[in-house]
């Protein structure tokens, strides 16, 4: 696609389009959480520093390794259980309320299509709709047996005691198998309930209803580089839709939406939707 001659950081311009658009989505990414301290893709500790995620966050990477691969995943979790929504997450949720959307675009709908896996959003909607976490959920496991595909959201910190404090190790453990998290109904092993490298994202049929419906969509700290969802802003744009960019800084794609919005997600987004969000809630 070209570059858009017509692309606007006026933020009135874009609450006109706003008011009139009647089936939104946001695409969210890891920005969206960067203000509440979930360091982008790496783990929390030095250890998992040296290690590029796309090694980690595999199938093969997992059954070759597994005891690797929890105690990466386990830092993860411990990382997002001390966090908390921040302005944006806060803004979307409030957004997303039918009662105060229609004072901001009457008669529209709403659906937060999330790539991120720490569960702020859930938190921030109060575990409602409309939310698609299509890269699953860091505190959901998944049972291996395929057999059994026992799954559920636990949020039991270590899920098993050998992990305990690996959060802190700046070497790797080597954990026996029947020491890592099992699963509660077979006692199979089992796995973080997040997409990995190589596997299908989640929802994507309903996804790709709401991305052919939707007439505005709102690209919400992401660099648009991981696919299925780095495309959906574009089909939005083919069927006549407008986009509107809210990333810290230039990304890839960016200069092809209709509105780009440069700076801290949790600054941006919340006055371009015309929302006053309390300090309290940061």
């Amino acid at each position: 696609m070209a570059v858009n001659p017509n692309q606007s950081t006026d933020k009135a311009s874009f609450k006109r389009t706003l008011a009139v658009s009647k089936h939104i989505i946001a695409v969210a990414g890891a920005g969206l959480s960067a203000a509440s301290g979930i360091p982008t893709f790496q783990g929390a500790g030095n250890l998992w520093r040296s290690y590029k995620v796309r090694s980690l966050g595999t199938p093969k990477a997992f059954a070759r390794n597994p005891s690797r691969g929890w105690q990466f995943y386990h830092s993860r979790r411990e990382t997002a259980s001390l966090a908390e929504p921040n302005v944006a997450h806060i803004a979307l949720a409030e957004f997303s309320l039918p009662s105060v959307r229609e004072a901001i675009a009457p008669g529209s709908t709403f659906t937060l299509i999330t790539q991120n896996i720490d569960g702020l959003s859930r938190i921030a909607l109060d575990a409602q709709p409309p939310l698609l976490e299509m890269h699953g959920r860091l505190f959901e496991v998944l049972c291996t047996s395929k057999a059994c595909k026992y799954a559920e959201l636990d949020y039991t910190s270590p899920l098993a005691p050998a992990l305990a404090g690996t959060e802190f190790m700046e070497k790797e453990l080597k954990i026996k198998r029947s020491e890592l998290p099992r699963c509660k109904r077979c006692g199979a092993l089992v796995r973080p309930g997040v997409v990995w490298w190589g596997e299908t994202p989640r929802f994507l049929d309903e996804i790709e209803e709401l991305v052919l419906k939707a007439d505005l969509c709102l690209v919400v700290g992401t660099s648009s580089t991981v696919y299925p969802a780095a495309g959906y802003a574009a089909t939005v744009q083919e069927h006549g839709g407008k986009v509107a960019v809210f990333n810290l800084n230039r990304s890839e794609g960016d200069e092809e939406a209709d509105f780009l919005f440069l700076g801290p997600c949790e600054e941006t987004l919340p006055d371009a939707l015309g929302l006053e969000i309390p300090n309290a809630l940061a």
